[in-house]
């Protein structure tokens, strides 16, 4: 629904992914085989320190329905059934892993011009139950989500939040970690020609009185160079530099130092390539 919210998951997404998202400090390789049949091919590996672990999966698409099937280097099978437009706005998605057989999970998207539903259940003898909502429009929602676990019949988690969203801005605040972690942040891009645009992410907990904060920003050096860097008051310093140096085909270093180290490295170095011929 153009018009209506997005799901409870999205709030503070904006700037979460400034601040997080494709920061690397490993070796990782990804390459994308799309087939204009509808299945592709995607191939990824990752070296951590002196480990190496990798997977390959297939995506198949037809109609409503996708596909997934994904192979590890451990030979655990992933599988998701994805089915769109079950009924009018709704999704729903099977998934399940092989050999273990109590991984089987059924999750339902609902899209309503005012709401958006999502819930979740293990598929086993004694599932776990999630349930997230959001309601209220693109520009202002509110919105919540539970987890239960139906074995110790505890909640595993319950969060609120709000956010306020605009093309140039987001703001966002989460009460969290059941109750424990109030959490703000806001994302604000500047009207310049390089596309300058700041975050900022602060989090209290209650029972600690601690009290955490990140910034960070993304700029345009070029028409297919991004450079991102990160802030936090734990010492450490992050940038991103992401060229797109062939059309859909992605190269990305990152770089943290961290100033509290006074033994051993204190500098971690990463790269990703990802290839989409």
């Amino acid at each position: 629904m153009a018009n209506g919210p997005a799901p409870f998951s999205d709030i503070g997404k904006r700037a979460k992914d400034l601040l997080y998202k494709d920061y690397n400090f490993d070796h990782k390789f990804s390459l994308s085989i799309p087939n204009s049949t509808g299945l592709g091919l995607i191939a990824t590996g990752l070296k951590k320190d002196q480990i190496f672990v990798g997977d390959i999966s297939t995506l198949y698409k037809s109609g409503n329905t996708t596909v997934d099937v994904k192979v590890d280097t451990y030979s655990n099978i992933s599988t998701k059934v994805t089915v769109n437009d079950v009924l009018h706005g709704t999704k729903a998605a099977l998934s399940f892993n092989i050999p273990d057989h109590k991984s089987g999970k059924l999750d339902v998207q609902y899209l309503h011009p005012h709401a958006s539903i999502d819930s979740s259940i293990g598929l086993n003898p004694s599932p776990l139950l999630e349930l997230s909502a959001a309601i209220g429009s693109k520009d202002l929602c509110v919105g919540a989500e539970v987890g239960f676990n139906t074995t110790s019949a505890s909640f595993t988690k319950y969060t609120a939040g709000v956010a306020f969203n605009k093309p140039d801005f987001s703001a966002a605040l989460m009460l969290a970690d059941k109750g424990q972690t109030l959490k703000a942040s806001y994302i604000h891009c500047v009207d310049r020609a390089d596309g300058f645009t700041v975050a900022a992410e602060i989090s209290h907990r209650f029972s600690t009185f601690e009290n955490r904060f990140t910034i960070g920003s993304s700029q345009l050096i070029d028409p297919k160079t991004v450079l991102k860097t990160r802030f936090s008051d734990d010492g450490k310093a992050a940038f991103q530099c992401q060229r797109a140096w062939r059309p859909n085909s992605l190269i990305t270093l990152s770089a943290e130092y961290d100033s509290t180290k006074i033994f051993g490295s204190s500098t971690k170095f990463g790269l990703a390539l990802a290839l989409k011929p």
